[in-house]
């Protein structure tokens, strides 16, 4: 089975505010804007960009993020428990429901695993996927 790297990375000025998303996938880069959102949503809409860019099916993806949120709703089972809990969490409804919903239903038709990766340290890509995100913000304030 073919096995896809991706690297992805979120940012917002302000919380909410402007924000950039940007990926990483094995080699080609992808980045995208929005004029008002938060850190968690650009995080997850560049999960959400890099799977649907990935055209090889089947394939296996191994998806690095620095996102606590993305990884441990993933590797801690959190989303397994806030579908069986209709989509509450310990602290009331979960939040950015509709992205969670779309990035499942984008990886059906694959397999896959999220590697955490530490944000702003000397992993290459990740700072080049940090990179394409903040140089959204930038590029769209002109």
């Amino acid at each position: 089975m073919n096995k896809i790297i991706i690297y992805t990375d979120g940012a917002c000025s302000g919380n909410p505010g402007p924000g950039g998303w940007g990926a990483i996938i094995d080699g080609q880069e992808i980045s995208g804007f929005d004029k008002q959102t938060t850190n968690n949503k650009m995080e997850m809409q560049a999960v959400i960009e890099a799977v649907k860019f990935v055209k090889a099916k089947p394939a296996h993806l191994v998806i690095h993020s620095d996102s606590a949120l993305v990884i441990n709703a993933f590797n801690l089972g959190w989303l397994v428990n806030w579908q069986k809990n209709g989509w509450k969490g310990s602290a009331g409804p979960v939040k950015n429901k509709e992205l969670w919903v779309e990035m499942l239903e984008l990886l059906k038709p694959f397999t896959y695993e999220f590697v955490k990766v530490k944000g702003h340290s000397d992993d290459e890509l990740n700072n080049r996927a940090d990179f394409l995100a903040t140089n959204e913000i930038s590029k769209n304030r002109a």
